[in-house]
Parts: structure tokens; C-alpha cells; sequence
């Protein structure tokens, strides 16, 4: 059974992920598509800096993320003159630092999805007077659906299996801060290794579904006539 805390840690996991989910679908789509279809010349270094999070370990980001959100960081007396005190250790650090460590995994299946679907088909909507906004809903979004499933349950699924990042910004607040994975962490230091199963077992579980997911689902698009 599940202790109060640890369905605490459960929702607050969960709220962490779905909201850094859709940040990350709005701010990733035109990131993505620039990326996909962009001649600037130094797009590399963008494309590199979107990636970073791939290799860098959690902690490192995590720290950085503590220095410029703490009170004493470059962003401390910006935000202190609007009346915010640090966004350290609250749960909306946690969201600034899950979206920045969850990036590469929304952006990258998106930006893969867009260059896939080339400029032919918006050429054509172009010759037939569609505006620009209509093409994007019309054409791109249908064609680059798959991308948007794999996007979506990456970032969800990166999120939920933070521990490095949360640990460094956000702490363990019991009910704020604390998420599942420190949630585990915490009952195996305390030797409870019964309690430490039941939540790794659970993310474990909620993985693989995600995964098995994503296949069944774009498998199923690409066998389904367009």
C-alpha cells in the first residue's frame, strides 16, 4: 500500500509531467519547425544547444538551474522586483528545470516529423491561396501526427523518471517537491525496500505502456492509407 506521502509524491509527479508536457509541445512545435526547415548558418549551434540535455549529466543542469533561479542569481533581483522571492525548491523550478532537461525528447521527434514531411505539400496549398496558419493545422499537423505521439510520450515519460535535475532545484519537499524517483530513493535509504518495489514496479509498468504505446500507435498510421 501506498503511504500518504508517497501518493503526494505520485500526483505531484504526474502534475510535474503533464504540465511540462504541454509547455514543451507549445514551445517545441515552432522551435521544431524552424529547425526543420531553417538555412541559417549557424543552426548547428542551436540544434546542438536543444541536444545538450541528452549527454549532460542531471546534476550538472540542475545546479546551473538552482544558481540562475536562486535569490542570489543573475535572475534574483529581476525576480525579486515583481515580488518573487527565489523559484528554488518550488514546484515551479521544477517545471523550469523539467522543461529545459525534457527539451531534446519533444523537439527532436517533432523536428524529425516536420523535415519528413517536406515543402512539396505546402507548396501546393500555397498555389491554392491557403494562408499560412490554415497549411499548419491542415496539412502539417495530420502529416506529423506520429511525431506528435512520440513527442508527447517521450517528454512525459523523461519527466516522470527525473531524479538529478528535481533533486538539485526543487529539493525534497514532501507534497511540493518531492516526485516519485526521490520518492524511491528515500524509502531504500531508509532500508524499505518493500515500499521502494511497489513505486519502481509501478514506473517500470508505466514505461513499458508508454512505449508499447507509442509502437502500436505509429505502426498503425503507417499502415493506414492515406
Amino acid at each position: 500500500m501506498l503511504s500518504e506521502t508517497d501518493m503526494l509524491a505520485l500526483w505531484t509527479t504526474l502534475k510535474l509531467a503533464g504540465l511540462t508536457t504541454v509547455i514543451l509541445l507549445l514551445l517545441g512545435t515552432p522551435l521544431a519547425w524552424w529547425l526543420a526547415h531553417s538555412r541559417f548558418r549557424y543552426k548547428v549551434i542551436v540544434e546542438a544547444l536543444v541536444a545538450l540535455p541528452l549527454i549532460l549529466p542531471p546534476t550538472v543542469l540542475g545546479f546551473y538551474l538552482l544558481i540562475m533561479l536562486g535569490p542570489n542569481g543573475p535572475l534574483g533581483p529581476l525576480m525579486q522586483s515583481i515580488g518573487i522571492q527565489s523559484l528554488a525548491f518550488t514546484f515551479t523550478g521544477l517545471v523550469i528545470g523539467s522543461v529545459f532537461y525534457s527539451l531534446p525528447f519533444v523537439v527532436q521527434p517533432l523536428q524529425n516529423a516536420f523535415a519528413a514531411i517536406g515543402r512539396r505539400p505546402l507548396e501546393v496549398a500555397a498555389t491554392l491561396r491557403a494562408p499560412p496558419m490554415d497549411q499548419f493545422f491542415s496539412i502539417v499537423l495530420p502529416l506529423a501526427r506520429p511525431g506528435y505521439i512520440t513527442a508527447a510520450v517521450l517528454g512525459f515519460a523523461h519527466t516522470v523518471g527525473e531524479f538529478g535535475v528535481v533533486l538539485m532545484i526543487g529539493g525534497n519537499i514532501p507534497g511540493e517537491t518531492q516526485v516519485l524517483s526521490i520518492a524511491i530513493y528515500d524509502h531504500v535509504e531508509a532500508l524499505e525496500y518493500g515500499q521502494a518495489h511497489v513505486l519502481s514496479g509501478g514506473l517500470l509498468l508505466l514505461s513499458f505502456i508508454l512505449l508499447l504505446s507509442v509502437y502500436t500507435l505509429n505502426r498503425r498510421y503507417r499502415l493506414t492509407p492515406t
